[in-house]
This record gives C-alpha cells, structure tokens and sequence, in this order.
C-alpha cells in the first residue's frame, strides 16, 4: 500500500499542509486568512459573494474569516459603490504587509518540504503534479497555500 501513488501523494500532502499550517501560526494565521488575503489581493476590491465562490469556502465560514481579518484591520469590509447591497473587501495597507510575510512563511515552508529534491528534479516534480491535477479537473478544492 505504501507504495501507491494516492497514498504517497496523501502523505506528502499531509506533510505540506502541516508545515504551511505551522509556518503560518508563527504570525498568528491560518491558512483560510492567508487564502483569502491572496485572493483580495489578485481581485480587490472584489464582493464578498465573489471572493467566497472564488476560495471555495462556504458563506458562513467566510464571514468569520472576514471578521477575523477586519479585527486585525487587514481588509476593509464596506458597501459597493457598484451595488450597495453587496459587501466589497478591500485589502488595506496593513493586510499588504501582512500578506507578504505569510508568503514568505509559506515559500520557506515549501522550500521545507522540497529540500530532499535537488532543483531539476523540483521543477520535474511541480511539472508531473500539475499535469495529475490538471488531468483530474478543477472541481477538487481551491483553499489552501
């Protein structure tokens, strides 16, 4: 069994997620926060709506991590001028510097997990990954780092 590719990409996975996950608590975040906060950076200032349908995370969950976000005044949350009945989420200067950190936290975390393979065979290793997942389409998550 432990010689199925599932179960070596389950592991590695699991390993992934677990030094991210660290990597990102030593700056008090999540992964949800650090997701989010990437996707208001590439669409901001983007509808709350949106932003969830983008991250994949469920309406409900959104708005805690937006609440969570708001409370350390990394984005703002305010009507749209396009449609004031939708919230737009706007990153602020704070959540920018913070973003830049998490990313550094999660490049040394992946840096982490790859350091056993020498730089061609990462870029080999990223290529083949990408083409298993792209081989099994897009329907499959979207959160994360």
């Amino acid at each position: 069994m432990q010689a199925l590719p599932s179960w070596l990409l389950n592991r590695a996975s699991a390993r992934g997620r677990r030094l991210v996950t660290e990597a990102l608590a030593q700056d008090g975040m999540r992964m949800s926060h650090h997701a989010v906060l990437s996707a208001v950076a590439d669409l901001g200032p983007v509808a709350q709506a949106e932003l969830g349908r983008t991250t994949g995370f469920d309406p409900k969950d959104m708005v805690g991590i937006l609440n969570d976000l708001q409370a350390q005044q990394l984005v703002t949350r305010a009507p749209d001028p396009a449609d004031r009945r939708k919230n737009a989420i706007t990153l602020t200067e704070e959540g920018r510097r913070r973003l830049a950190r998490l990313t550094r936290l999660g490049d040394e975390a992946n840096e982490s997990l790859l350091s056993a393979l020498t730089p061609v065979e990462r870029e080999l290793f990223l290529e083949l990954l990408a083409r298993v997942v792209e081989a099994g389409g897009q329907g499959e998550g979207g959160k994360g780092s």
